[in-house]
């Protein structure tokens, strides 16, 4: 079924599973075009499921999706659509890459779109201003503030001028001014572009308010779709909060503690002088950075104490420094009248701390978590088994106890985190941002579980929250900015000291008097200013280009990356090469001569008299001997037998004992033809100077190796060990890039974009070809200058060799890639799969013309075998092109088979 002109996108009978999980199940849905759509809900109903399937970023497993025109299944219409599409995911800043600054990332995104350099820079100076975002052209997008991220993430998302813009839940965590100020700009956006349809997520019911049309959604189901007021009407709400509530009651969802009917008021606040938290001057810095600067205030026993403030103000890192977990660079902080440093361990025993994101074990059921905390805490089975039994039902965990906490929903999810966090009964209770992403319904119990901990049993609440309803509820409370601290009083007296109505005006109020005046930013239309569009489905270089020159950038400004791609390998060549040498020198021998004659010590000159021989003290007796063997003094001990000068001067046979340690067998064997050699020099020298003509033949064979012919270790090493770390680092590096971008998120620009397979994979990969040809470079010139290998053959050709080698490493781990959604994972892997095969069938240990069966195949279908004879060949017998000819045929094919064997495997959605 294809929409009608007015429709922007339709759903018919999507379904979408995550294993097990349900994420969407039926749904039918039109969204109207030229409007501003909301999908409304907390987190884990769908919302961001069903955005992904619009913008084609996820693969529909069941129904059908439309969108601008066309089927989103079809390939070929996500191609020719990528350009009037624009999404934002969830997060602060996740379609962004921090190591590049604001304007190298809307570069970065004009060149994925076809923009020229002009027009880039004419679209990047128009956003930008309008966005307040010009001065800050340079910084780094780490660094800053989560509102300016958003801010950015909406930039990069504009640079193409798209007809329909996606943003999932672009204001969750942001403050807020910075709220207010987003808004400010989608509204300026409209009404420049007012053709365009903009579909957004969010769990703030007050934003919704502002919408044109709303989607509820629930349990991955359309619960109710409307105007604001239309769903205000259908439920006799008097707010779009108050109506999502109506609507999820009727599905069955609202999951309360078993007491809540009992609630609280929160004008019942404790009456207490007694002070739970006390903080003078407190101060941290990172480097040249104040996170929080000459922080005070003190802290009522059982308070409900709010601290809110700008993203990045510093609020998280003075809770920590509360917790004692981030020591305080100056000032102190007191608990109950003692110093937290002074209390050390019993400190945190007194403290629970409940984190923003989910912090327990997934894998572990409810009972589990709570079971392994109390644990932690040595409560002992009997107080274990009395908290259980109290907190459980207080908590409303009951039917869930053998649930996995994965398992459960957000909001039963933030239930059994504060559970977890009072299980030791602590007198204080810091929480950050507690109920983020959090339906009204289980806000509203979250909070009656706090009230009931802060009047009945008497516990501190230290809370941030970005919630202006849940700040309302507060006793007292703190507004922070830059590490400061602006006001501190009850919710009400912020608002009497602004001057405003409600505290959400307070707070924007209060922090726009601490910002900084803006300077001018000149003309703050969001208008384009041309209409000039790419074709997003053909093939681009200027895309692929976009991906080396920013995988370049972010490589160059990785201080680790950097040292592991060319430090890296440089140590490993050099610790195998002389750790790999089977060159034994210094053997520490002795004798045991019973015989003290001439030829005795005419024998053992030929020992004493060599490098590879180091002389001890002489054996006294065969106890001895064995004594200075097992203690490891001695390697090897000659035993000769009385008489055996005279059995020489007879011209009869004598015999000599040679002793070693054999614990090494390795090593012995080696020690042995050291024997064995210097045993024959010592022979022939003693068979020349004896009087009686002897029987042995007048010709002995003498061994002879050609290409080392002093067989030293390392002209037979050197060559061999650079084809090993040519595959391990180029596949790592490469393998690692690919997975970092799924781990971090950026994955999804690949998706959303008009970026080929081929142009983000092989953008990337020129990199790391470059990197691999530089290491090179500088494994050469160890080799020949540090180990003293002489490059016999052609440097030319070892070259070429090893260009064709670096992208079938880098292709090798672009495969990897594909098996990895991790960065441990990738770096794991692409280990084990290049250096196990290249030990045992490259050639690098056992020459591949000794391998039979199976691993002669793998040897012949291995890229390192191929490069390792021509590294050899050139390096130590000087061989040419017309030798080497073959194994650089056969290497070449290894290269665009990996490569295109990823670009193959790549997936251009999401599962």
């Amino acid at each position: 079924m294809t929409e009608s002109p007015e429709t922007i996108a339709q759903l018919n009978n999507v379904r979408h599973r995550y294993g097990a999980v349900t994420a969407l199940d039926d749904v039918s849905l039109s969204l109207p075009g030229a409007r501003m759509i909301g999908l409304i809900g907390p987190d884990g109903v769908g919302k961001s499921t069903l955005m992904g399937l619009i913008a084609g970023a996820k693969r529909l497993q069941t129904g059908a999706v439309h969108c601008l025109g066309g089927d989103m299944n079809d390939a070929r219409h996500r191609a020719r659509m990528g350009g009037r599409i624009a999404f934002m995911p969830q997060g602060l800043g996740r379609n962004l890459y921090h190591d590049l600054s604001v304007r190298e990332n809307l570069e970065f995104f004009g060149k994925l779109f076809g923009l020229g350099r002009a027009d880039r820079s004419a679209r990047i100076d128009r956003l930008t201003r309008a966005t307040g975002l010009y001065p800050f052209l340079d910084r780094p997008a780490g660094k800053l503030s989560g509102g300016m991220k958003q801010k950015l993430g909406l930039c990069s998302a504009l640079i193409h001028d798209p007809d329909f813009l996606l943003l999932d839940e672009p204001t969750t965590g942001v403050d807020p001014l910075s709220r207010r100020q987003f808004w400010d700009l989608i509204d300026a956006i409209r009404a420049d572009r007012p053709q365009m349809s903009v579909l957004v997520s969010t769990a703030y019911m007050e934003e919704a308010a502002r919408f044109d049309h709303l989607v509820a959604m629930g349990a991955g189901r359309v619960l109710a779709e409307g105007s604001p007021t239309e769903l205000m009407q259908r439920t006799g709400s008097g707010s779009v909060g108050d109506a999502y509530v109506r609507l999820m009651q009727p599905e069955g969802t609202k999951d309360a503690p078993e007491n809540a009917a009992a609630k609280l008021d929160p004008a019942d606040a404790p009456l207490t002088t007694e002070i739970a938290i006390l903080a003078r001057g407190l101060t941290r810095r990172f480097g040249d950075f104040t996170a929080v600067d000459s922080v005070s205030f003190e802290i009522a026993r059982g308070e409900i104490f709010g601290f809110l403030g700008s993203n990045g103000c510093g609020k998280t890192t003075t809770m920590k420094m509360l917790t004692g977990l981030l020591p305080a660079t100056e000032g102190e902080a007191w608990i109950f009248d003692r110093p937290i440093e002074a209390q050390g361990m019993n400190a945190r025993r007194r403290v629970g701390f409940m984190s923003q994101a989910f912090s327990l074990y997934g894998e572990l059921s409810v009972r589990e978590n709570l079971m392994l905390h109390a644990r932690l805490f040595h409560l002992g089975a009997a107080l274990t088994a009395q908290r259980l039994a109290d907190l459980v039902p207080r908590f409303g965990l009951t039917e869930h106890l053998d649930q996995r906490a994965d398992d459960l929903p957000l909001g039963l999810r933030q239930r059994l985190s504060l559970a977890v966090a009072v299980i030791h009964s602590p007198d204080i209770l810091i929480l950050d941002e507690p109920t983020s992403g959090v339906d009204p319904q289980a806000r509203d119990d979250f909070w009656q579980l706090l009230l009931e901990l802060s009047r009945r049993d008497r516990v501190t609440i230290f809370v941030s929250t970005h919630f202006m309803d849940e700040a309302m509820r507060c006793d007292r409370m703190s507004l922070m900015h830059a590490g400061k601290v602006l006001v501190t009083d009850t919710p009400a007296g912020i608002i009497a000291q602004s001057g405003t109505t409600s505290l959400e005006e307070a707070f924007i109020s209060f922090i726009s008097a601490a910002l900084p005046p803006e300077e001018p930013s000149g003309p703050t239309t969001l208008a384009p200013e041309s209409d000039v569009v790419s074709d997003a489905a053909d093939f681009s270089l200027r895309r692929l280009f976009a991906y080396t020159e920013r995988e370049a950038m972010q490589v160059w400004r990785d201080p680790v990356r950097l040292a592991f791609a060319f430090l890296g390998s440089a140590l490993l060549l050099l610790i195998m090469s002389f750790g790999i040498s089977q060159e034994v020198r210094d053997i520490p021998f002795a004798a045991l001569d019973h015989d003290q004659s001439p030829e005795s010590r005419a024998y053992l000159s030929a020992f004493e008299d060599t490098e590879w021989f180091a002389v001890h003290s002489p054996i006294r007796d065969a106890l001895a001997m064995e004594t200075r063997l097992k203690s490891g003094e001695l390697a090897l001990a000659l035993e000769i037998p009385p008489g055996f000068g005279a059995d020489l001067r007879q011209g009869s046979r004598a015999e000599v004992a040679a002793n070693l340690d054999g614990a090494d067998t390795g090593r012995a064997g080696t020690i042995e033809s050291y024997v064995a050699g210097a045993h024959a020099v010592a022979a022939a020298d003693m068979a020349r100077g004896l009087a009686v003509p002897t029987a042995s033949p007048l010709v002995q064979l003498v061994p002879r190796f050609r290409y080392n012919p002093t067989m030293a270790s390392l002209p037979a090493i050197g060559p061999s060990i650079p084809p090993l770390l040519l595959l391990l680092f180029p596949a790592i590096l490469m393998a690692v890039s690919v997975a970092r971008e799924k781990e971090i998120g950026t994955i999804t620009n690949f998706y959303v974009t008009p970026s080929g397979r081929a142009e983000f994979l092989i953008g990337k990969q020129l990199v790391y070809i470059g990197i691999t040809l530089l290491n090179f470079a500088i494994l050469t010139t160890l080799v020949v200058l540090v180990l003293g290998v002489p490059m016999r053959g052609n440097p030319m050709l070892l070259l070429l060799a090893t260009l064709v080698y670096a992208v079938a490493a880098t292709g090798f781990g672009l495969l990897v890639s594909m098996m990895s959604s991790t960065q441990v994972t990738a770096v794991f892997a692409s280990t084990v799969l290049s250096v196990m095969p290249t030990l045992q069938f490259s050639g690098m240990l056992t020459p591949v013309s000794s391998l039979e069966g199976p691993a002669r195949v793998l040897g012949s279908l291995w890229p390192t075998t191929w490069y390792m004879a021509v590294s050899v060949g050139s390096y130590t017998k000087g061989l040419g092109f017309a030798d080497l000819s073959g194994a650089l045929m056969r290497l070449a094919v290894f290269g665009p088979l990996f490569t295109g064997l990823a670009i193959a495997l790549l997936r251009k959605q999401e599962r």
